[in-house]
């Protein structure tokens, strides 16, 4: 899975959580309640671990796999530590756990009574990011975001008591979209870590070689097909967006957070003339404000 790296420190636990600040959208804003912010920190320290792990982003010196047991020798295997990372998830649910953020996991599962599932889902993404690089089908890619992102939103449904299976299935619509939004903009990190995340059915509907992404600028073609997958993923951002009117007070706001910040991701990638290939095109805080405020009036 894809994310936007930014530099560790020391502290393993300090150096994952940093990274909250670099995401596309609000992980745990300063308006909602401290029990809430404290228990989605925990969840955003375990996704964005289990995604270092699986892009091989770890910090430098080995500290995470020592913590979970992995010997430096084996510290460069990704399915090994991925392996060892579920290990001590299970003992979040039965145990104590190695690792600092698993042990910061622990009372958050307690409290809201999480099952295991949406965390392996996370970690089997990781696992399936080590094996399958390319997908041939836009429904393939839905299954893979089954597992890299719709688990997020479920579990924030948790964590906040809203949990529906009408809002499961609108969050899971919203997650999809903002995995593909994330998609498009690291088209090229992508590339470089030997990672296709656009449909091979659709870059032949479009002539689009993997040649042509490793261009410094994209062609006519490649656009196209930017512009195509832009539309897929702004129509599943509408589609869940009836989420947000379904829930009151801050959870509304941080829920219109999300799917404004897969909005405007949408419209920086139109801005760029969908031309993802220099680098993630990424929205102003003004386009962002005011995508809040169409999402929270229900408009567009």
């Amino acid at each position: 899975m894809t994310g936007t790296d930014t530099s560790h420190t020391g502290d393993p636990e300090r150096g994952t959580l940093d990274k909250a600040a670099a995401e596309n959208f609000p992980v745990a804003p300063f308006f909602l309640p401290r029990a809430w912010r404290t228990d989605l920190m925990a969840v955003y320290g375990f996704a964005r671990l289990v995604d270092d792990i699986g892009d091989g982003d770890l910090a430098p010196g080995g500290a995470d796999a020592r913590l979970l047991g992995v010997q430096p020798a084996e510290a460069e295997d990704r399915l090994l530590l991925l392996d060892a990372f579920e290990a001590d998830l299970r003992r979040v649910f039965d145990g104590t756990p190695r690792h600092p953020l698993l042990r910061r996991l622990q009372p958050t599962v307690r409290r809201h009574a999480l099952t295991p599932e949406p965390f392996l889902g996370l970690i089997a993404a990781n696992r399936q990011d080590q094996l399958v690089t390319r997908y041939e089908t836009y429904d393939d890619l839905l299954a893979y975001c089954e597992l890299s992102a719709n688990p997020v939103g479920r579990l924030v449904l948790s964590v906040t008591g809203t949990s529906t299976p009408e809002r499961i299935r609108l969050s899971d619509a919203i997650c999809t979209a903002l995995q593909i939004v994330e998609h498009l903009q690291d088209v090229a990190e992508d590339l470089g870590r030997d990672r296709v995340y656009l449909p091979a059915e659709d870059m032949k509907r479009f002539h689009v070689q993997e040649a042509d992404l490793a261009t410094p600028v994209a062609s006519a073609s490649v656009r196209a097909l930017v512009a195509y997958e832009a539309e897929r993923a702004l129509f599943l951002l509408n589609e869940g967006a009836p989420l947000v009117g379904s829930v009151h007070g801050r959870l509304k706001l941080l829920l219109a957070g999300f799917v404004a910040g897969g909005r405007a991701a949408v419209h920086a990638i139109a801005a760029a003339g969908y031309d993802v290939l220099p680098g993630p095109p990424k929205p102003g805080k003004i386009r962002l404000l005011r995508e809040v405020g169409v999402t929270l009036r229900g408009e567009g």
